[in-house]
């Protein structure tokens, strides 16, 4: 498919008004934030519909915060990048009423439902699928276009390679991230902060509990990681080099990540992906210098690279030194005096440079690091100001700031702080007059005789004219010519413009006054930038109207539904002749004969599709198609390939159905059944099965929650020298690895077909007190799931639960009955239900 060629934007976060003058004097094309509603109208916690509930605007800011973005020509593109629930819809339709209204240039939205909820309110508001729709293939592009999208943004897991082919196959618009903080876990796909931390990073709240340390235990016993305990900590997407490739292939939008960041963060990222867009659209070299690139690092960085875009490389794309800034490596630790540290310095340093010693080769992360700000350099005794690259120098900081006996002989020096960076970027951040300005061409006509008259342009064909009143009058002396026209015109300091082309029509020997001139150009500019800064007239009405669930066939008996991971517990699950037993399997080789044997034993099977599939990985569908077999379909991109076949499909978890809006159109697309995003708690899911039928969904009553689904491979990266599958040796198929985390409860890593990890909660989630009330409501349905489990374990299990559904236990019995099969017992995870839910008001029911 060939794809016009565009110039791509450059985005930039905007967490307040400091950052949002930085990235539009720095040359940004469109910010992107949240807002946060007026009291009463967003979330039940108060919060707005994005996922940074820590900053964004006041609704009642936008439209004045919209104007002033439309006068310099910078789009303002809006965050609704959350699950919303559906106790929340009333809400969310308004405050997507308000945005549109304010004239927001487009939505970035991850909820499916709420996607096609806002392109019905206004069909003129254009929508973003969010990262967080997990989106890595051109079918998944495809299947956010289905519910509204105009734009994608791509996972942050793909390569330069990877879009190139999600490019040559879709039309839609493509968005990539190239530079920011990066989620080991696929977005969208993360449930630690809900396993947890009993918050969602699918609802703005993440805990961030991969910058967390954790032991790593291979097949039992703990494996030394040096200085690698912060295992999941990914370093920072660093992709400027990439810049050219990324033009030549098509993609339309560049983004910077880093909405909490600071003004300086987004001044420095933004002019240097400016001026990369800029070389690279004109077939220019990038010259990026390295006082620019160090500029980079310094003023925020975990360490900068381009990590996936440039290929898998497990070996770095985690360090695991540390999860926070380190900024600029300066030096080395070479001893330590009475009055500061010996160093030999890999960087020039002066006073007033904040410095940290990293410990990790010698001590765990638990405690403080040493480090201050810089009060002098000495050499053989004497300050000095002379630092060359090489030299060891005794580096001397406050009473008190370092202490010396933590520090030693052998720890890297960090500059995370140069107060000479502030001189760099305060034109950008404290410019009182526009910096960055945007390109309009004139259009003079002056007619002896007749009022002349000026036409500007901008480069997004908005025109304004404006005529003088008075007839032009010939010339006395020296006529109107197009040099001193374009002289005159081109003074437009303090407007945000710059003159890019001039065109004239003069008929005879005019004479207009410099006086009459600048102020025609006055009243042109400002009447030019007064229709830029209007807001669209869009068409907006309420939509949403919600009726009750029809009636479906009622199953009077419930069904159990297992699903295991290995032969081993498919030879339990065989004996307890369940309803159906699904497969998900590492390697692929296994199914088939597997899928035969559930077959034999006349029970309903299905296979686990995996939850990412990349362009490369296409031909896996036709692999599932070919066992038979009914499909457990985790992907959107999978879901909208298998459009139209014969297969039996259910929905998982992770197509993250939060609402009826949601759940109601993805079963539309042919599932069977659908079972709830893990964001839902037991009231919620009962809640739903009232709105989309009791027998459409399947939940799952014992399980382990997939806390991080990850691109990066602990395997590989622990357990041998390799950077991707092709040289690993697949450590995964002969080693058992868990990670311990601070509170010493333990967590099974298993890898995937496509080599993916899922880090497991250890301890199961169980439904246990949330079954009477499930199967009240007509859920018949129950999935089991299986990790780690042995093969009695998995009888168990499935005894005790058959036991409950019987009636010859009561749940109390069957929670203790798990927590016995379990070393760390059991959790209610996710289904938990806060003491104060049910004060929310229901979504009203037509």
């Amino acid at each position: 498919m060939l794809r016009p060629r565009v110039k791509p934007e450059v985005m930039s976060p905007v967490g307040g008004f400091p950052q949002l003058k930085a990235a539009v004097e720095a040359g940004a094309d469109a910010v992107f934030f949240g807002v946060n509603p007026a009291s009463g109208e967003g979330r039940a916690d108060g919060a707005g519909f994005h996922a940074r509930a820590k900053v964004g605007f006041d609704a009642e800011a936008l439209p004045e915060i919209m104007r002033g973005l439309h006068a310099r020509g910078v789009q303002g593109f809006v965050t609704f990048n959350v699950l919303v629930f559906d106790r929340e819809l009333r809400d969310a339709e308004r405050q997507l009423m308000a945005l549109a209204e304010a004239g927001v240039d487009a939505l970035i939205v991850q909820d499916h439902g709420v996607a096609r909820l806002a392109r019905q309110i206004c069909p003129d508001l254009p929508i973003h699928g969010s990262t967080q729709m997990s989106i890595t293939s051109a079918e998944g592009a495809e299947h956010a276009r289905r519910f509204g999208a105009s734009r994608v943004v791509l996972g942050r897991e793909l390569s330069l390679k990877d879009i190139e082919r999600i490019a040559s196959q879709t039309d839609i618009e493509l968005e990539t991230f190239v530079h920011g903080a990066l989620c080991v876990s696929y977005s969208g796909q993360c449930f630690s902060s809900e396993a947890w931390g009993g918050r969602s990073a699918n609802r703005g709240q993440c805990a961030q509990a991969c910058r967390l340390p954790y032991d790593l235990l291979v097949d039992g016993e703990e494996r030394d990681l040096g200085d690698a305990r912060y295992l999941l900590s990914p370093g920072d997407l660093y992709a400027l080099h990439q810049v050219p490739e990324l033009v030549r292939i098509g993609v339309n939008c560049l983004k910077i990540e880093g909405r909490y960041k600071d003004a300086e963060f987004v001044a420095l990222t933004t002019a240097s992906y400016r001026q990369a867009v800029d070389e690279a659209w004109a077939g220019l070299p990038l010259s990026i210098t390295p006082q620019q690139e160090r500029d980079l690092e310094q003023v925020y960085s975990r360490g900068l690279a381009p990590h996936f875009m440039a290929g898998t490389n497990h070996q770095t794309v985690v360090r695991g030194r540390a999860p926070r800034h380190r900024g600029v490596p300066v030096g080395t630790v070479r001893g330590v005096t009475e009055r500061g540290v010996l160093a030999e310095l890999s960087e020039p340093l002066k006073p007033g440079d904040g410095l940290v010693f990293d410990p990790a080769n010698w001590r765990t992360p638990e405690g403080r690091e040493e480090g201050g700000f810089l009060y002098g350099l000495w050499q053989n005794g004497q300050q000095t100001e002379d630092v060359r690259v090489g030299g060891v120098y005794e580096l001397r900081f406050g009473r008190g700031a370092v202490d010396g006996s933590r520090v030693r002989v052998g720890d890297p020096v960090w500059r995370t702080h140069d107060p000479s960076l502030n001189a760099r970027v305060k034109p950008l951040i404290e410019a009182g007059d526009p910096v960055y300005t945007r390109p309009i061409s004139a259009y003079f006509v002056g007619h002896v005789g007749q009022p002349p008259q000026l036409i500007l342009t901008d480069e997004a064909g908005h025109s304004f004219a404006a005529t003088l009143s008075e007839p032009l009058s010939p010339a006395r002396n020296r006529a109107l010519d197009e040099s001193s026209l374009r002289e005159q015109l081109g003074k437009l300091g303090g407007t945000g413009y710059h003159l890019s082309g001039l065109s004239v029509d003069l008929r005879g020997e005019g004479f207009l006054p410099v006086s009459a001139l600048n102020g025609l150009r006055r009243e042109a500019v400002e009447g030019l930038t007064a229709l830029r800064s209007q807001a669209p007239v869009r068409r907006i009405e309420s939509v949403l109207n919600v009726s009750a669930a029809a009636s479906s066939p009622v199953v009077t008996e419930p069904r159990l539904h297992i699903l295991v991971r290995t032969p081993e517990q498919l030879d339990a699950a065989l004996a307890e002749n369940p309803d159906s037993i699904t497969l998900d399997y590492l390697e692929l080789y296994g199914l088939k004969p597997s899928v035969e044997r559930v077959k034999a034993a006349g029970i309903a099977v299905r296979v686990a599709s995996p939850r990412i599939l990349k362009p490369t990985e296409q031909n896996l569908q036709k692999f599932l198609l070919s066992l038979d077999a009914g499909i457990l379909v985790r992907s959107g991109g999978l879901l909208e390939g298998l459009q139209g076949s014969d297969a039996e499909l259910t929905g998982d978890f992770s197509l993250n159905a939060a609402n009826v809006l949601t759940a109601r159109a993805l079963l539309e697309l042919g599932l069977q059944r659908l079972t709830p995003t893990h964001d839902l708690n037991a009231q919620q899911i009962t809640e739903l099965a009232g709105l989309v039928g009791a027998g459409r969904l399947e939940v799952i009553a014992y399980g382990h929650l997939p806390v991080f689904h990850t691109e990066h491979c602990v395997f590989c990266r622990f357990l041998s020298d390799g950077t991707d599958y092709t040289n690993c040796g697949h450590p995964c198929e002969t080693h058992r690895i868990a990670l311990r985390d601070e509170r010493g409860r333990t967590h099974p890593v298993m890898a995937d077909v496509g080599c993916r990890n899922t880090v497991f909660e250890g301890r199961p989630q169980i439904a246990a007190a949330h079954l009477k009330d499930w199967l009240g409501a007509g859920l018949r349905d129950l999935r089991l799931e299986f990790v780690h489990e042995t093969p009695e374990g998995v009888r168990e299990v499935i005894r005790a639960h058959r036991a409950f559904l019987k009636g010859e236990i009561n749940a109390a019995t069957l929670e203790s009955r798990l927590s016995g099969l379990s070393d760390g017992g059991t959790t209610e995870g996710s289904l938990f239900i806060p003491h104060d839910f049910g004060m929310l008001d229901a979504l009203p029911i037509v």
